[in-house]
């Protein structure tokens, strides 16, 4: 009798926004914080969309409950499918263009505007990296 072959077990997709929040030639990054998941990694800020949110609502939320900042203009950028060895991210680029108030840090360890060319020296999650190859190229 044949063997049931082990199937790989698939990752769970979990939908999230970020903000490129550009000014001038640069983009906002924040330090994730230690005792989270990715400690020390560089990120464009944002969050999981809540169960009967739209990607935009949560974009707003994320961005106001991460840096302060409540956000006027944004249109979206980029959908990227990024699989972890347990997880998947459905990552949805938001281009913010237009906001009131300073970015303060709230949940990361540090913010920093980082100019475009300088990004990939930085430690970033490999679902980020695909979208600065794209900012640089762009």
């Amino acid at each position: 009798m044949p063997k049931a072959s082990k199937s790989k077990k698939r990752p769970q997709w979990i939908p999230v926004v970020a903000g490129l929040i550009k000014k001038e030639q640069s983009y906002l990054l924040g330090l994730r914080p230690p005792g989270h998941s990715l400690p020390g990694v560089w990120e464009f800020p944002g969050g999981k969309i809540e169960p009967g949110e739209t990607p935009e609502e949560a974009l707003i939320r994320e961005l106001d409950e991460e840096l302060g900042i409540q956000i006027k203009e944004f249109s979206l950028k980029k959908v990227i499918a990024h699989s972890y060895e347990d997880i998947g991210i459905l990552l949805i680029f938001f281009e913010v263009t237009y906001w009131d108030g300073q970015p303060k840090i709230i949940h990361h360890s540090d913010l920093k505007w980082i100019p475009v060319e300088k990004i990939t020296q930085y430690p970033l999650p490999e679902a980020n990296r695909l979208i600065v190859e794209e900012l640089i190229n762009s």
